[in-house]
């Protein structure tokens, strides 16, 4: 986890607390928010389309003054006052009404000459009073539906009373703002629908909008945004709308919170992001918090993760290396169990025909070595792309335990049968041979434990395989290793019968593997594990270590 903190920070992901990266393992549903994520956050002034009865010079300049009436203008805003010059003379602003994600409008009052109330934000609130077929509710629908953001401006007589629109609107033009998509936004998702990781993209656009930007970059299930605004209150049935739909629009801060909570009653893992203190109830919640580096204090205080750089393509880059890290524990624990579980059988059975134990403590040092420390310490560190799963200690178990008995069986048969046959009578020099015999088994049948461990064999992982089978040879060809660990194999070829026991062993190891897998899989209601996933997520960098 340490090593996972470090490779993470190298790529600019904050880890701020050491449990996240099992987090990450485990995560299998990622809400995401269109700006940013799948648009690179710039805006661009597109087109302008004058709808209502103020001729177009003066609609015009109303829109310019209104852009440039605020002195801190957000990215909209700025967007509209970088296309459209302001006023030769300042337009007086009696008072104005900032821009609300809860309202989803601002305004700007001006003084009496030249009058008005100005407001400007989405259509469909601003026009919520508008029949369904107004023509410009229609046109404004039309807009959206192409993958543009569509903004209303609009005046009335009068300025609004307190977050209450105005009485009297009338629509003056309809906006249309670009946002260019992200390169690597098609990738980025690709990557978590090959590792079966539902995107949830929650937005405060339009859903129409929202979906046709997110069909463009490939977010499964986008065919149609669903309205916030529509959402269920209770929390069963909202669950329910979010397993059928990927795509929501017009989402209220305080609603992703409870966004959170109904996918987490549905057994799923979610990481979520955001970068404002609106965000901060769902970061918490989450399972996995994600913050801007550049977002507020209270988001980057409560987030497990901060991407530095601001980039969402770091996700998978996290989940991948909290994927990693998980496997490779559940892999090397059945290692190390499987090692527990072959010295209990052997001591029992040992007990049981009342025989000394087969093996020296340096024979036992130099199978540890071989089959447990050496290749546990590189699958510690290998990549690995498998989605972690509840049950733990359940499958380390279920996959250690009859791998350890098989394999003590076996040894203590080798060391049972070649002892017979070298003599009626145990002396310390049949014993010594005996054991040097099961030591070669023991070798051999912990390798092959390794092999069912480290798979999907990839090359390194074949490398890693022969490397150790090359060094357990070495032990018994090298005479000063071969008698520091007192290795001294029998003569007679008739003697190494007992190691017609392995391929049996072998064959029971495989099919007792192949059976776990086979239950663990259905009770996580998963199908197998596909060897090419990690392969798959290479496309993003991800297989870099």
């Amino acid at each position: 986890m340490a090593v996972a903190v470090i490779r993470l920070g190298r790529r600019k992901i904050l880890v701020q607390e050491l449990a996240a990266v099992e987090g990450l393992a485990r995560v299998d549903t990622v809400c995401l928010d269109k700006t940013g994520t799948l648009t690179q956050g710039g805006i661009d002034l597109e087109r302008i389309e004058y709808v209502g009865t103020m001729p177009e010079h003066d609609a015009r300049t109303a829109l310019a003054a209104f852009a440039a009436s605020d002195p801190n203008p957000n990215p909209t805003q700025q967007a509209v006052a970088d296309a459209l010059p302001p006023p030769e003379e300042p337009w007086p602003v009696a008072s104005s009404v900032p821009f609300s994600s809860v309202r989803k409008w601002s305004s700007v009052t001006f003084a009496p000459d030249p009058g008005y109330t100005f407001v400007f934000g989405a259509p469909d609130v601003i026009l919520a009073g508008y029949p369904i077929d107004d023509p410009v509710r229609h046109r404004s629908q039309e807009l959206a539906a192409t993958g543009r953001r569509v903004l209303l401006f609009a005046r009335a007589p009068s300025p609004p009373v307190g977050e209450t629109l105005p009485d009297g609107l009338e629509p003056v033009a309809l906006l249309s703002l670009n946002e260019q998509l992200r390169p690597d936004a098609r990738e980025t998702l690709a990557f978590f629908r090959d590792q079966d990781v539902a995107i949830k993209v929650i937005s405060g656009d339009n859903p129409v909008t929202v979906a046709a930007v997110a069909r463009e970059v490939g977010v499964p299930n986008a065919e149609t945004g669903v309205d916030a605004r529509e959402l269920a209150t209770d929390s069963e049935a909202l669950a329910d709308q979010l397993e059928r739909n990927a795509v929501f629009g017009r989402v209220q801060p305080q609603q992703k919170q409870s966004m959170v909570k109904a996918l987490q009653s549905r057994s799923h893992t979610v990481a979520m992001t955001g970068d404002g203190v609106n965000d901060v109830l769902a970061l918490k919640d989450a399972d996995i918090g994600v913050a801007m580096g550049s977002g507020s204090p209270a988001s980057r205080a409560v987030a497990q993760l901060v991407l530095l750089d601001g980039r969402y393509t770091s996700l998978p880059l996290a989940v991948a290396e909290g994927r990693r890290v998980i496997a490779n524990i559940e892999r090397v624990a059945t290692l190390f169990l499987a090692k527990n579980a072959y010295a209990a059988t052997l001591a029992v059975l040992s007990f049981i025909a009342a025989v000394e134990f087969p093996f020296l403590p340096r024979h036992l040092t130099l199978v540890n070595a071989v089959t447990i420390g050496i290749p546990g310490f590189f699958l510690s560190l290998a990549p690995a792309a498998e989605r972690a799963q509840t049950g733990f200690v359940r499958r380390v178990m279920f996959r250690s335990v009859p791998a350890g008995a098989i394999t003590g069986l076996a040894v203590f048969a080798v060391f049972a049968v070649t002892l017979g046959n070298l003599s009626l009578e145990v002396t310390d020099e049949t014993k010594q041979a005996a054991s040097s015999v099961a030591v070669a088994a023991l070798l051999a049948i912990g390798l092959f434990i390794v092999y069912l461990v480290a798979r999907p064999m990839t090359k390194p992982r074949l490398m890693l395989l022969s490397s150790l089978a090359a060094l357990a040879a070495l032990a018994f060809v090298v005479p000063p290793v071969r008698e520091y660990f007192a290795l001294d194999l029998p003569n007679d070829l008739n003697e190494f019968e007992g190691l017609l026991v392995i391929p049996p062993a072998v064959v029971a190891l495989e099919l007792a593997w192949r059976w776990t897998n086979r239950w663990i899989e259905g009770r996580a209601n998963v199908g197998p594990l596909n060897p090419d996933e990690w392969e798959r997520s290479s496309r993003v960098g991800l297989n870099d270590g």
